[in-house]
């Protein structure tokens, strides 16, 4: 990262002025009566209300469109655990992705504690201020157990997307990949390199998609995990199974797929050679990839690759779902998100990259022309197809498996920010 960058992102987080979000009104406040409306004698209505129906919350309050952006910092991008408080520029940029892309208001709240079950009280303490909870930057494997015991908690849905945000874009982009390949997730053979939290949610949801648990091969810091390896974490050893591959490159042999969701440059060129024809690389370490783009393609001609990075084609994005993904959980009130209304949000996510592109994006991307095809397998986060096509597709995921609380609006699909 160059010096002028750096300064410049310095620069972009403190003016005008210090943060990337504040508070805006929604209502007018300029005249004696609307004070008392606001707040003194007028607001003890809506109390009131809210205390003999805690639903009517979501008519006189905020909640039902806020969402809290939850970390302990203990798993920062890809910096590690640098605390809570050095967390809060990023769930600000969180809160700002989702305002932006989604109308959908989110506030970041930091929590100082390592220790689970303090996490884990202190959320579900607050949650009921909030429509969602957003659960960002923790490490594996309190994660598991944090997320978890949540969504056994909470009143509204919570949605880690370290993990589920990652799997549900990178799902929708190996699809397409994998069709463009003319191949299929059911016999592909698939190497992921890494056995954190996204990579493990990756892997779970593929399989839920139909690969094959014996096509997938979980490598972590130790190796290829393995059927009778000691020392396997039980959320690990859902990846065990008999296999004579013990390395990166003995799993790279005919292989189909590689995730990468581990570190920089842990893929050589000599083992890229390894994969089968029409190899699909997902090479998602930030800021770094686990193998350069320009050595990739300059190894395998045949090569259909896909990195973290916004200036690579195939950027796996998360803002292409969580944004979208709250906005049609919200919208209908869903207790919770589910499988189904993931698998809804990779399906609608991956119909829009064979769709003409259109001209906004175009403009949004500096580019001449763009169609589904190699280096266009996801679409870009600027599309606004996004917000017509995912957010219904969720709502009617969690409408069809009984989760919602509201019918499908009336109103849908939303065609702009302007219509929330």
């Amino acid at each position: 990262m160059s010096t002028d960058f750096k300064q410049q992102a310095l620069d972009y987080h403190s003016q005008p002025k210090p943060g990337k979000i504040s508070v805006e009104l929604t209502t007018s406040a300029e005249s004696q009566n609307d004070l008392a409306l606001a707040y003194s004698p007028g607001v003890a209505e809506p109390v009131l209300a809210i205390s003999e129906n805690p639903e009517a919350a979501y008519d006189y309050t905020i909640k039902g469109n806020l969402v809290a952006v939850i970390s302990n910092g203990t798993a920062i991008l890809g910096l590690g655990n640098l605390g809570p408080l050095a967390s809060k520029p990023v769930m600000e940029g969180k809160a700002l992705l989702f305002k932006r892309f989604a109308g959908v208001d989110a506030i970041d709240i930091e929590v100082d504690t390592e220790e689970p079950k303090e996490f884990i009280d202190t959320v579900v303490r607050i949650a009921d201020t909030f429509g969602g909870i957003n659960l960002e930057d923790i490490k594996a494997p309190e994660c598991f157990e944090i997320e978890n015991e949540l969504i056994d908690r909470c009143n509204v849905p919570v949605f880690h997307d370290d993990q589920h945000g990652t799997a549900i874009v990178t799902a929708a982009g190996l699809l397409n990949a994998l069709e463009i390949a003319g191949k299929n997730l059911e016999t592909a053979k698939i190497v992921c390199l890494g056995a954190g939290s996204a990579a493990i949610a990756c892997m779970r949801l593929l399989m839920r998609l139909g690969a094959k648990n014996q096509n997938v091969i979980m490598i972590d810091r130790l190796g290829v995990i393995f059927k009778g390896r000691e020392g396997v974490t039980e959320i690990k050893s859902q990846f065990a199974h008999e296999t004579n591959d013990r390395t990166l490159a003995d799993a790279m042999k005919g292989a189909d797929v590689f995730v990468g969701l581990s570190g920089a440059n842990l893929l050589d060129a000599e083992t890229l050679k390894l994969m089968a024809d029409n190899p699909i690389v997902f090479a998602c370490s930030n800021p770094d990839p686990e193998i350069a783009p320009a050595l990739a393609h300059a190894t395998r001609s045949d090569l259909i690759m896909a990195t973290g990075r916004s200036d690579f084609p195939n950027q796996v994005n998360n803002v292409l779902g969580f944004p979208f993904i709250f906005r049609g959980a919200l919208d209908v009130r869903a207790k919770s998100i589910n499988e189904e209304m993931k698998i809804a949000a990779v399906n609608a996510i991956r119909a829009i990259a064979k769709e003409p592109v259109t001209q906004e994006v175009l403009i949004a991307c500096e580019l001449d022309s763009l169609e589904f095809g190699p280096e266009y397998i996801i679409p870009k986060p600027m599309d606004g197809r996004l917000l017509t096509a995912v957010p219904a597709a969720v709502a009617q995921a969690a409408v069809d498996t009984g989760v919602a609380q509201k019918p499908y609006p009336a109103h849908y699909p939303i065609k702009s920010i302007s219509d929330i």
